[in-house]
Parts: C-alpha cells; structure tokens; sequence
C-alpha cells in the first residue's frame, strides 16, 4: 500500500528535493541530455516514488541518481539507435564545429564533475546553502526565507561551505593523490 500523500511528499521534499541542483550538475557532465534533462530528472523523481510505495530505499540520493544514469543511458541508446534527437544533433553539431576545443570540453566537464562531488561531500544545511546561493543565483535573504533559518545562519554555512569546497580541491592537488 503506498504511504499517504502528505508522507510522500514530505518524504520528497526531504530526500530528494534536496539534491536536485546536484542531479541536473551531474547529468550535464556526464551526458548530451540538454533538451531532455528537465524530463529525465522528473521521470527520476516519480520512478524513485513509486518504487517507495513497494520496497524500502535505505539511500535514497544514491537511487536516485542510479535512476536518473538509467534514464539517461537509455535515452543516449535510443537516440543512437534511431540516428535522431538532440543527442544526435549535438554530436555532429560538435564534429563539424572546428571551433570546438575538444580537450577544453573535456577538462570543462571533469571541473563540473569534481564540482558536483565537492557539493556532494558538504554537510547537508551547507550543501543547501550553496546550492541555492551559488547553483541558483538567491539572495542570502532569499535563502533564508526558504530554508526557515536567519540570513547570519546562511551567511555563516555558506562560508563553512565555501572553505570545505576549497579544502576538497587543496587535497585533489597535494602531491601523491590520485584522482581517478
């Protein structure tokens, strides 16, 4: 029996929601999905939904973005199969624009991907912050307002936030790490 309503969409708003910005950064840098991206994340959304009603998920964040990689793969195959779509147009738009720097959109999309995992690793009320701060342009006040806290409180985790976000990248280039 699926949980009521209101359960669902407090469930939603706490598990999920959260993790939207996260979820179209990383979509954008590992796939062609432009056109199609505010689709995937929605059909994320209800798939992980309605996959609460008949089995617990013990992660929800990692389910949903198993969801949302499905989602975007089958997507890349059925475009590959049928020659068409924005995947298709992308890709030879790419091949016949020798304006391209195919090593500087390689690299542009390793940032994006180390970006995305820097946010990921913050504490959850930092991670809200800076992502509504620095993903989705809000004021410190409007941030505020949303999250139900006071601008000093905003002010004050996105700057933990920000100096977490650097230490992230400051152990990335300490001699002897590997990033794979």
């Amino acid at each position: 029996m699926p949980p009521p309503q209101s359960e669902q969409s407090e469930w939603f708003a706490r598990h999920l929601q959260p993790h939207e910005a996260m979820l179209r950064a990383w979509l954008s840098s590992q796939f062609r999905v432009a056109g199609e991206l505010d689709d995937i994340v929605q059909e994320s959304f209800l798939r992980v939904l309605r996959a609460r009603e008949t089995v617990a998920i013990e992660s929800p964040k990692a389910f949903l973005f198993a969801t949302a990689r499905n989602l975007a793969l089958g997507l890349v195959r059925r475009n590959q199969v049928h020659g068409s779509g924005v995947l298709a147009e992308t890709g030879s738009q790419d091949v016949l624009d020798e304006g391209v720097d195919v090593a500087n959109a390689v690299a542009h999309a390793q940032e994006l991907q180390l970006l995305t995992q820097a946010i990921q690793s913050l504490p959850t009320r930092c991670r809200q912050i800076i992502t509504l701060r620095k993903i989705y342009g809000l004021s410190q006040r409007e941030v505020a307002a949303q999250l139900g806290i006071s601008e000093h409180t905003v002010e004050a985790q996105g700057t933990i936030g920000l100096r977490k976000i650097t230490e992230f990248f400051s152990r990335l280039e300490r001699p002897g790490h590997r990033h794979e």
